[in-house]
């Protein structure tokens, strides 16, 4: 696929809200977040030539970035640091349904990377299908994990 700056842009565009997604799940910190962005915006460019359209674009632009985003994320863990500061307030409001949008999102940014991607895509609606071939995994293996992340968010405590 010989892909122009114009079509990258508007690639981009489109797609920055996913990007975006993926990357603010892997990072609270606003300047780590950008940093991801930028990255997986490279490695969609320089990827773009390659991507044969075997897959939907939106599909591979979810696994680019978060491949992307779990190896930063391995680096960070690799080198000492944690990256998840999840004591940044998400919301302002201390209702319950926010104070449980709270709690979930602290137990998700918890779990490995791999189910954290699994989580995040089935909290985006996609079908299991599509989860799969965004991570790699047959279907039935998704149905599988997300019963079990679902049954280790359920057991965590919220400390």
């Amino acid at each position: 696929m010989n892909v122009s700056e114009t079509e990258f842009a508007q690639i981009a565009r489109t797609h920055k809200s996913i990007i975006y997604t993926v990357c603010y799940m892997f990072s609270k910190n606003a300047d780590e977040v950008a940093d991801l962005f930028q990255e997986t915006l490279a490695n969609i460019w320089s990827g773009l030539p390659g991507f044969n359209g075997q897959s939907d674009i939106r599909t591979w632009i979810y696994r680019v970035t978060l491949n992307t985003c779990i190896s930063a994320d391995r680096k960070k863990r690799r080198a000492g640091c944690n990256i998840h500061d999840m004591d940044i307030a998400l919301f302002e409001d201390n209702d319950r349904e926010t104070k449980q949008i709270n709690m979930l999102h602290k137990r998700i940014s918890r779990l490995q990377p791999f189910d954290r991607a699994i989580v995040l895509l089935w909290l985006e609606n996609m079908s299991y299908e599509e989860i799969g071939a965004v991570v790699g995994i047959s279907t039935k293996n998704v149905s599988v994990r997300l019963f079990r992340i679902k049954e280790e968010l359920k057991k965590m405590s919220d400390n």
